[in-house]
């Protein structure tokens, strides 16, 4: 069997997207044949803009395949698929940058991956073929930057003060704070931290701080180095990043794993290597 081809190019957002956008991703890969792969739960949300055919996806919205499309912040696995070819470039931002950038409750964009051209933005649908036609990767990166923001520069729609902080504190503690320490945090009631962080985020404030720290899990088993051949093994055992992650035991770490992304910590480990 043929190892697939692959070309990985980063991307560094226009300081002015900090916060909003994490980063740029250029892709090419080629396999004849099909690669599968499980995207289990992060703290962001992916822009994905397609420069080849559709990906297969199956996640909790039920299956689709779209070229270009929009994640946003899930508590379920999604599982992709393709044959052949596949190129695009990928923009990781965090959920508030999407609320900022689209002005809608994030609801409506949690645990699905609507196509771009689903979501009555012509600008950001249109956004895939202006990229198609630049001849190099910096150039699509700074195709990308003035579409962002000039989007920023154009909204009024701004996180709540409140919302952005309990988000950057999930974030830093890689989820593990109380929503009754968040809700102490924004002088709010946590009924009212609820319902703000749910539009603003995608996510209430618990499975939020449930993903988060499912992620920092996950990247502490995964080697630091997996797209340019020079992956090492993990440094920590299981028991070990359940403990560093705050999880009661190995067992509740397995649960959560079986939870968020379908598998063991040891079957998720081993689809990296």
């Amino acid at each position: 069997m043929d190892a697939p081809q692959s070309e990985y190019v980063l991307g560094r957002p226009h300081p002015a997207l900090a916060g909003h956008v994490l980063r740029y991703l250029g892709y090419r890969e080629h396999s004849s044949t099909p690669v599968r792969r499980m995207q289990a739960p992060v703290g962001s949300c992916t822009l994905i803009l397609g420069l080849g055919p559709p990906i297969r996806l199956h996640g909790p919205a039920g299956p689709s395949a779209p070229a270009s499309f929009l994640a946003g912040m899930h508590d379920g696995v999604v599982h992709t698929e393709y044959t052949g070819h596949q190129h695009g470039l990928q923009v990781d931002l965090s959920p508030l940058g999407v609320f900022a950038l689209l002005g809608r409750p994030m609801p409506e964009l949690t645990n699905v991956e609507p196509a771009l051209t689903e979501l009555g933005e012509p600008e950001l649908a249109r956004l895939p073929a202006r990229l198609a036609e630049t001849p190099d990767w910096p150039g699509r990166f700074a195709l990308v930057d003035a579409l962002l923001l000039r989007r920023l520069g154009g909204t009024a729609v701004r996180p709540d003060p409140e919302v952005s902080w309990a988000w950057r504190r999930l974030v830093r503690t890689g989820g593990r704070v109380t929503v009754q320490e968040l809700a102490e945090g924004t002088g709010w009631s946590r009924r009212h931290l609820l319902t703000r962080f749910r539009g603003q985020v995608g996510l209430a404030p618990k499975p939020a701080a449930r993903v988060l720290r499912f992620q920092r899990a996950s990247r502490l088993l995964v080697p630091t180095a997996v797209h340019d051949g020079t992956a090492t093994p993990p440094a920590r055992s299981v028991a070990d990043v359940a403990a560093a992650c705050g999880y009661a035991d190995h067992a509740h770490l397995v649960r959560e794993f079986h939870a968020l992304a379908g598998c063991t910590p040891s079957e998720y480990l081993a689809g990296w290597s």
